[in-house]
């Protein structure tokens, strides 16, 4: 199973469940992780929502094989074929718009979508193992999961552009002290610490932290909607534009791309 779901005292977790794979997320994976999202929202017996990997990787980001068989489109809300938005967007206008607290549990790499999900989430907590990446320039794409917006009002402009322009890995301490985690542990005490927090959480009155979770986002929800939504349009267009090829067939080729003959 790639995502595995468990409700447990009133604890919803989902886990990336690919380990061969690298957790690398399917077009199916993000449709059971919207699904699941939304069936929360619903579902009185869920106080509390953690997204986990494994001890090795968190995730690898999108399944590029599985992602160019399957392209988003770049209509509203990312839509495709017949209107319906892809499963990719699905996921993340749930996660943008989950009214229960959302905790990430990060051990190891946590690449493209691994990261920007982060910023959708009440509570990050991650291993010192872990590493960010948001490799977008580097496959010819931009950012998604409006990103572009709430990286730099959470780190300052310049810290968002080195990472976003550059693309490169950053450690869970460099993390930290951007703002993004919310605290570094030991890659041995992270989950019992998650689990911790979780049902700290859990015990305390759902309505509280609905109306809390609320209250801090503020008017936020359009702003974050309409940033996806323009970031769905570009990433479209630029998913077919000859950049984008280039380093998707470097990265099949696994060599290096070279991007010197674009201007």
């Amino acid at each position: 199973m790639s995502i595995a779901t468990r409700i447990d005292r009133g604890i919803l977790t989902l886990t990336f469940d690919r380990l061969d794979r690298k957790n690398a997320i399917t077009a199916a994976m993000y449709q059971t992780l919207a699904d699941a999202l939304r069936s929360a929202e619903a579902d009185s017996a869920v106080r509390v929502i953690v997204i986990e990997g494994k001890p090795e990787i968190f995730t690898a980001g999108n399944d590029l094989e599985d992602f160019m068989k399957r392209p988003p489109g770049g209509g509203e809300k990312g839509a495709g074929e017949g209107g319906a938005p892809a499963p990719v967007f699905q996921f993340l206008y749930a996660i943008a718009e989950a009214g229960k607290p959302v905790i990430a549990s990060v051990s190891g790499a946590a690449v493209g979508i691994g990261t920007t999900l982060l910023l959708h989430c009440d509570l990050v907590y991650a291993s010192d193992t872990a590493k960010l990446t948001l490799p977008f320039t580097q496959l010819g794409l931009c950012p998604e999961a409006a990103s572009s917006l709430l990286l730099p009002r959470l780190v300052g402009y310049q810290r968002a552009a080195e990472k976003l322009l550059l693309g490169e890995p950053f450690s869970a301490q460099e993390a930290f002290e951007m703002g993004l985690v919310t605290k570094v542990l030991p890659v041995a005490e992270l989950d019992a610490h998650v689990q911790r927090q979780a049902a700290k959480l859990a015990a305390l009155p759902a309505s509280s932290l609905r109306e809390t979770k609320r209250l801090m986002k503020g008017n936020d929800g359009a702003a974050v909607k309409s940033q996806m939504a323009e970031e769905a349009s570009v990433f479209a267009r630029m998913l077919v534009a000859p950049e984008a090829k280039e380093a998707f067939t470097a990265f099949f080729e696994k060599r290096k791309p070279d991007f010197s003959k674009f201007q």
